[in-house]
């Protein structure tokens, strides 16, 4: 049946703006934001069904104005790794607590953004791809995107300390998403998360798309290096932050 009640669309509106802003300007910095915002009207896994037909117009769209612009060596690494993740959320779909798998990442992401906005992470050397951080942390990101789309943190957590420009950073970020958001909508169909009232709620939110996206990519351009990176660990630390509070809540 189709989703009528007015405080979903309260919730689910500013979610899907946030997440285009964050794909078109930040690279998922805020993305993580979505199911959970749209979790205070319907369950998570609902919430999850809903978001990931939206998601995946959104990389499209994204991806676009950053075509090619990706940093092909983190992609190498970042894909296997994601692809891996995908799989074992799949095969562990329902078996594990989505809030445990929030309160986890949302603490690391905490961590690593209040690491960061202290200035102790500046005093150090950008880091060089690593492909053991860079397949466990995309693992993770795979995993915890198809549980929750809380997939951002992870991947987040490994291409920061490198320092990338801002557009390759944003490119790098949206290319794998693009394409670990493609690859679960086998599974979740599988699964049976795409309901006709699912799919139907998803396309009346698909219209926010562009829009979001367009206002990302104009702040993207409006904000030098120094303070894209910042209000990148501002989003990464209220990403976390909402997830503990998530993850807490419903225990």
């Amino acid at each position: 049946m189709l989703i009528t009640e007015p405080l979903f669309y309260l919730c689910a509106i500013p979610a899907v703006l946030l997440t285009g802003i964050s794909k078109g300007g930040f690279g998922g910095a805020l993305g993580g934001l979505a199911v959970p915002l749209m979790a205070l009207a319907i369950s998570p896994v609902q919430a999850a069904a809903i978001m990931l037909p939206v998601l995946c117009l959104m990389d499209w769209v994204g991806l676009k104005p950053y075509w090619r612009q990706w940093d092909s060596a983190n992609i190498r690494i970042l894909l296997p790794g994601g692809l891996i993740g995908v799989v074992a959320g799949t095969l562990s779909f329902g078996l594990l607590s989505e809030n445990v798998i929030r309160l986890l990442i949302g603490a690391l992401a905490v961590l690593f953004a209040l690491t960061n906005l202290s200035g102790f992470a500046a005093s150090q050397k950008p880091a060089a791809p690593s492909v053991p951080k860079g397949v466990l942390w995309s693992a993770v990101s795979g995993f915890t995107s198809f549980l929750a789309h809380a997939g951002g943190p992870p991947v987040m957590m490994f291409l920061l300390p490198q320092r990338l420009d801002k557009t390759v950073y944003v490119a790098t970020i949206n290319l794998f998403f693009l394409v670990t958001n493609a690859v679960k909508l086998l599974p979740y169909a599988g699964l049976g998360q795409f309901s006709a009232a699912n799919l139907v709620t998803s396309l009346l939110l698909v219209p926010l798309v562009p829009f979001g996206v367009w206002l990302g990519l104009w702040l993207h351009r409006r904000f030098d290096q120094t303070w894209f990176y910042r209000i990148a660990q501002i989003g990464l630390l209220l990403t976390g932050l909402q997830l503990i509070y998530v993850g807490t809540s419903s225990l």
